[in-house]
C-alpha cells in the first residue's frame, strides 16, 4: 500500500487552538428555551452567533428530573459561565416555552451578575376548534 502525499493549502499555519477566546464580547442575547422535558439555555452575541450554550441533559440530568427547576438553574449557569469570562456585562434575555425552568433560569441569570432586559415570547395556546357534527 503506498502512502499518499501530504495535502498542502488547506490548513492555515501557525494559528493552534480557538479564536472564540480571544473576542470581548460586551452585549449579547441568552436564549431560554424551556419545555415541560427539558431547559435549552443558549448564549449568543447580538448578531446571533452562538458563543456557549447548555441544556439540563448536558449537565447530567435523566428523565424526569430535566424538567425541573434546579436543572434550569444549572444548566442556565454553565451557560453564562464561559461568556462571564469574555466579559459580557448586558444581555437581553428571549424566554420561550411553557416549561417549569422559566423562572429559574432567569433568576440564575440575574444572579451572575449580567444586567438583564427580558423579552418573554410565551403563547398561550388555543385549542383546536372542531366542525360541529350534523
Amino acid at each position: 500500500m503506498a502512502k499518499s502525499p501530504p495535502r498542502s493549502g488547506s490548513r492555515r499555519p501557525g494559528r493552534i487552538g480557538s479564536r472564540k477566546s480571544g473576542r470581548r464580547i460586551p452585549k449579547g442575547v441568552i436564549h431560554v428555551q424551556a419545555s415541560f422535558n427539558n431547559t435549552i439555555v443558549t448564549v449568543t452575541d447580538v448578531r446571533g452567533r452562538v458563543i456557549s450554550w447548555s441544556s439540563a441533559g448536558t449537565c447530567g440530568f435523566r428523565g424526569t428530573r430535566r424538567g425541573t427547576p434546579f436543572a434550569a438553574q444549572t444548566a442556565a449557569g454553565n451557560a453564562i459561565r464561559a461568556v462571564a469570562d469574555q466579559g459580557m456585562q448586558r444581555a437581553e434575555v428571549m424566554i420561550k416555552g411553557p416549561g417549569l425552568g422559566r423562572d429559574a433560569a432567569l433568576r440564575a441569570i440575574r444572579r451572575s451578575g449580567i444586567i438583564v432586559a427580558r423579552n418573554d415570547t410565551l403563547k398561550k395556546g388555543i385549542g383546536i376548534t372542531r366542525k360541529k357534527r350534523e
